[in-house]
């Protein structure tokens, strides 16, 4: 069969799917298209990984230089979006002030870059990564953010699930790879590795969750979006099946428990919800304390006891000399000798320690690991204040909190441009209201024109700034 007809069926199953699970009441400007390319290359590949037939390892300058052509696309867009939040300014006050802890864990990953090895490097990765904050505050500095926050989703992963289907069956010089660990076939889809792979269809798949919960209570006009999500997470599940990624996984699992519950598990639902980070937080802290019996756990499930090769890596890392309190400066640990070290360790040259705590720690030291605290517990109060507003979104939130917390056990995403950090910082964040108040900037009033339309012209508000 030619591949220019399941390539056409694929592109017409996305318009389809897009056309299916439309809300056209959803108010959102044109600027979120920015935060969508955006999101939408933290999800796949690098543009100059689409120039060549299977994507590169890159050799140490490689991986330190990085590429003009990504350097060039992601500064635009993030010159974009600074000139959209320089229109929205008291928007974007309001929201940096709202999300302090934010805003001081970037600073301080501004300032280590004073005592990194590579400064030049370092802050071109600070800037970079700048740009995932930039991209949060368009989306939810939007007048309609829970509708933006949607349509991010659904643009990202309406295209990019079935686009990693249509690549791993009908052009798997694209789609697919050999395992450099054992030699066989690894399906990544749309982005560079298994792992990353079933992180996004593990986000993907969450969101789709929620909105099937969401729409079965809205009970109306259902059934068009219903099979647009039941769609895509009937395909997010055999993406992560293909993908074999057991963190992705067993997280979806996890975020699939906790969302169900939230929404199902009757009274007192903000108590279960402290329960179950109380929970998972003594789950770590056994790991941390018995990891001889962690391992012995991990060997009965039928897993590797090292986590494929993570215990020896983190070992070596850890081996290695570096400021405890400070790190070696942001993004900065994988440059230099050290990289060239640890190369010379594992044959598949780690570019990142496989834990996001640890992540963390050998780059911005105990000090950054204490402001990375800072952020998760003001984040984790404002996903449970969000929960108890709104219990069907709270519940997507919180469970997707724990998960991300999860995930960076054995993967390192809290970190530029990984979708589960931009993820976690959309989910995290407070997001000021708009109220009717002359210092706020923002009121609401109706449009008459619009109240002509009868009971079923919708929600019929505009915006205007107060001078």
């Amino acid at each position: 069969m030619s591949s220019l007809v399941p390539t056409a069926a694929c592109a017409l199953l996305i318009l389809f799917l897009l056309f299916l699970q439309r809300e056209p009441k959803a108010r959102t400007s044109w600027a979120l298209w920015i935060p969508t390319l955006w999101v939408v290359l933290a999800m796949s590949r690098p543009l100059t990984a689409w120039l060549y037939a299977e994507p590169l390892v890159p050799t140490a300058s490689q991986y330190v230089e990085g590429s003009p052509l990504d350097r060039l696309v992601l500064g635009a867009l993030m010159l974009g979006g600074i000139v959209v939040l320089l229109c929205r300014y008291r928007r974007a006050a309001r929201f940096l002030r709202a999300n302090w802890p934010i805003l001081l864990f970037f600073t301080f990953c501004a300032v280590s870059v004073l005592w990194s090895d590579f400064p030049g490097v370092a802050l071109k990765r600070w800037v970079r990564a700048s740009g995932d904050l930039t991209m949060v505050m368009i989306i939810l500095t939007e007048r309609e953010s829970l509708a933006a926050f949607k349509r991010i989703i659904v643009r990202a992963g309406f295209l990019l699930v079935p686009l990693s289907i249509l690549l791993i069956e009908f052009y798997p010089s694209l789609g697919q790879v050999y395992s450099i660990e054992d030699g066989r076939i690894a399906n990544i889809g749309v982005t560079t590795n298994k792992n990353t792979l079933g992180s996004i269809c593990m986000i993907i798949g969450l969101a789709s969750v929620w909105r099937i919960i969401a729409l079965f209570r809205e009970n109306s006009r259902i059934g068009r979006q219903l099979i647009a999500h039941g769609s895509i997470l009937a395909m997010c599940l055999w993406l992560l099946y293909v993908a074999n990624s057991s963190t992705s996984k067993a997280c979806f699992l996890l975020g699939l428990g906790m969302i169900l519950f939230l929404n199902f598990g009757g009274k007192k639902r903000t108590v279960r919800a402290h329960l179950i980070v109380a929970a998972v937080a003594c789950v770590a802290l056994f790991i941390v304390a018995m990891p001889e019996a962690y391992a012995s756990i991990v060997h009965a499930l039928g897993r590797k006891p090292d986590l494929t090769g993570r215990t020896d890596l983190w070992k070596a890392i850890l081996s290695v000399d570096f400021n405890h309190w400070f790190g070696t400066g942001y993004m900065s640990f994988w440059l230099g000798s050290r990289l060239q070290y640890l190369w010379g360790l594992f044959y598949f040259y780690p570019q990142e320690a496989h834990n996001g705590y640890l992540e963390i720690y050998i780059n911005l030291g105990r000090i950054g690991l204490v402001f990375m605290g800072l952020l998760l517990a003001a984040g984790y109060r404002n996903v449970v204040a969000a929960f108890r507003s709104d219990p069907a979104t709270g519940a997507f939130r919180l469970a997707f909190f724990v998960v991300a917390l999860v995930y960076n056990f054995t993967e390192a995403a809290f970190r530029m441009n990984d979708p589960i950090w931009i993820f976690l910082l959309l989910t995290v964040s407070a997001i000021p209201s708009i109220r009717a108040r002359k210092e706020h900037a923002w009121v609401e009033r109706v449009d008459p024109n619009e109240l002509a339309e009868g009971p079923e012209g919708g929600d019929a508000y505009v915006y205007e700034e107060i001078a």
